[in-house]
């Protein structure tokens, strides 16, 4: 099924599996020493992928078959949302917690990493979000990446009680709270004495197992303070937007680096995309099911996930365009993922025709 193309799209190159594996990666349109990776989002239920496992013990153990099922496929990483409410509406569907689930999945996995996209910041003080962090750290012997953001969803934050400030406070209070964050994992005693947050001596033991921390991947592209943050403070930017987008971003954040004496090229540069894989019957069946799920129609679907429908040609295209505009690491996000299989199909037909070989496991 062809996909709709992104703006500015260069030619793509139709590469079949087999013959992909086979021929150097810059002529996939991905630079040799920048070896693309590939993360995907678990089903954790905040975008309705629970929905027809009724029972709450089952619906964890999908999530965690889903877990090991990605580590034996061959991905880099498994990702969680942060969030309380179900989306496109809010229901009383189940949503697994963020940091609690990541506390179990590290013990049931063993060798895949660990992250969110992302953390609301205003959910937790930064001083505790800190210690959990260096706790699941150890716990997955150093297989952690913290994805932190501003925050977002204002009905959430006032369903649960939450302050909802203005953007340019929530982004104050995420500058304080990624050196709150640091100190917290690198210092013997940590202080601070910040507007927001406020540290006298605070003991954080034990510290991650990583060295110097866990990578810190900032979520956001606002060009004035987030990307800022990312050249300041960031191991990596995320970033969902077209082809033109990505690129103004980047460059944005290149001009960011430049003024505070930050190495470009050691920051990841990251992207959040939905994927539907398969000819034209598997696309519209999984399309229809997802708008059952949702309670949206098919249209919404479609619109959602637009740029990357199709076939495994078409999916693998799509990430080489995005790879030629700067982006080095893809977190897909698979709506029909708790019916299982799923991720083992899409590192079996995708991975080859991106220069990756899937897991043997």
């Amino acid at each position: 099924m062809a996909r709709t193309a992104p703006r500015s799209s260069p030619a793509r190159l139709e590469l079949g599996a087999g013959f992909a594996a086979r021929i150097p990666r810059a002529i996939q349109g991905i630079p040799d020493n920048q070896p693309v990776k590939i993360g995907v989002f678990l089903p954790q239920g905040w975008r309705m992928d629970l929905v027809d496992v009724r029972d709450p013990v089952e619906k964890y153990e999908t999530m965690s078959r889903c877990a090991r099922e990605a580590e034996d496929a061959g991905f880099d990483a498994i990702f969680l949302y942060d969030h309380f409410h179900t989306v496109p509406d809010p229901t009383r569907e189940s949503v697994f917690e963020c940091w609690t689930a990541m506390a179990a999945l590290a013990r049931d996995t063993k060798t895949i990493r660990l992250g969110q996209m992302v953390t609301c910041n205003s959910y937790r003080p930064p001083s505790l979000l800190a210690k959990m962090a260096s706790g699941i750290d150890v716990m997955s012997h150093g297989r952690l990446i913290l994805g932190i953001g501003a925050g977002w969803y204002q009905h959430e934050y006032e369903a649960f009680g939450y302050e909802y400030p203005e953007t340019p406070e929530r982004l104050r209070m995420l500058r304080e709270s990624l050196q709150v964050i640091k100190a917290m994992w690198t210092d013997d005693e940590a202080s601070f004495d910040g507007r927001y947050y406020k540290l006298r001596g605070a003991i954080n033991e034990p510290k991650p197992v990583q060295k110097p921390h866990p990578p810190i991947w900032i979520g956001g592209a606002g060009e004035k303070v987030t990307l800022k943050l990312v050249a300041q403070y960031g191991d990596a930017c995320n970033v969902r937007a077209d082809l033109d987008t990505v690129r103004h971003k980047l460059e944005v954040l290149r001009e960011h680096c430049k003024v505070v004496g930050r190495d470009y090229d050691s920051i990841l540069k990251t992207a959040e995309f939905y994927a539907i894989v398969g000819d034209e019957r598997e696309v519209a069946r999984v399309v229809k099911d997802t708008a059952r799920r949702i309670g949206r129609d098919e249209q919404f679907v479609r619109s959602e996930w637009q740029e990357f429908i199709g076939d495994a040609d078409e999916i693998a295209g799509a990430m080489r365009e995005y790879a030629e505009a700067g982006i080095e690491y893809f977190i897909v996000n698979l709506p029909n993922a708790a019916e299982g299989g799923v991720f083992k199909r899409f590192a079996e037909e995708v991975f080859p025709r991106v220069g990756l070989q899937p897991s043997r496991a």
